[in-house]
């Protein structure tokens, strides 16, 4: 929940997304298609709070969670409910908009969502104030970081690794490219690259992935404290 990135040519969308988390964090559970309300989703499950980070529906839908907003804020627990959580009542909405809208974030955490919504891109945010929502361009690639653990001239240098690693990939980019940069991007920086581990303390533990074609979507998930791999795939609704 901490590194995503998003890229759309003319046949798939990917979707990436790293969860840097505490050491004594639960172990995430992996992907499973879950009836939610009433709707399928399917998601890796946070078992300590229960809700994701990562979340995508039948119809190709992909909701992605950083922690944090515009800038780093100052912890304030206990919150009334976990980001997670607000991430799943979110993507459950008949209206995804709307329910932005109407939803209540008094005393959630700060938290920033990446939301591809019937070929639309979004970024929504809860600073503790209010509510935002940019529309962004679907037809660009993009990457963000989490304020809570980076800071503005570590995420500008990040975004020119990202700008970097697309230059010299810009034909036949696929899935597995992004994993590999997800992946290997700084491997030596162990602070700051992307996968990172701060004194063994904070640390990355999972990366998952979305691709999202015209007919279907897999979604690929790599625990790297336990080396297990999930992946599904369906057709779309």
């Amino acid at each position: 929940m901490c590194t995503v990135s998003f890229y759309h040519d003319n046949s798939k969308v990917i979707i990436t997304s790293n969860r840097d988390e505490h050491i004594n964090r639960s172990s995430a559970i992996s992907p499973k298609k879950i009836s939610y309300g009433a709707k399928t989703l399917y998601y890796p499950k946070d078992p300590q709070a229960g809700g994701t980070w990562f979340a995508v529906n039948s119809i190709g839908f992909v909701f992605v969670l950083l922690n944090g907003a515009e800038a780093k804020h100052i912890p304030n627990p206990p919150y009334r409910k976990s980001r997670g959580l607000v991430l799943l009542d979110i993507i459950n909405s008949n209206n995804f908009l709307e329910e932005w809208n109407i939803i209540n974030l008094s005393n959630i955490e700060p938290f920033t969502v990446i939301a591809f919504v019937d070929h639309q891109l979004f970024q929504i945010r809860w600073n503790e104030i209010e509510k935002s929502l940019i529309q962004l361009d679907s037809n660009r690639a993009y990457i963000w970081s989490s304020t809570t653990l980076y800071s503005e001239a570590v995420i500008s240098i990040r975004e020119s690794w990202f700008s970097e690693f697309l230059n010299q990939n810009k034909e036949n980019i696929c899935s597995d490219d992004f994993i590999s940069f997800h992946t290997n991007t700084q491997k030596n920086d162990t602070q700051n690259g992307l996968v990172m581990n701060r004194k063994n303390s904070m640390l990355t533990k999972n990366i998952t992935q979305c691709e999202i074609t015209k007919d279907n979507f897999t979604l690929t998930h790599f625990d790297l404290i336990s080396k297990e791999k999930t992946v599904i795939s369906e057709i779309l609704i």
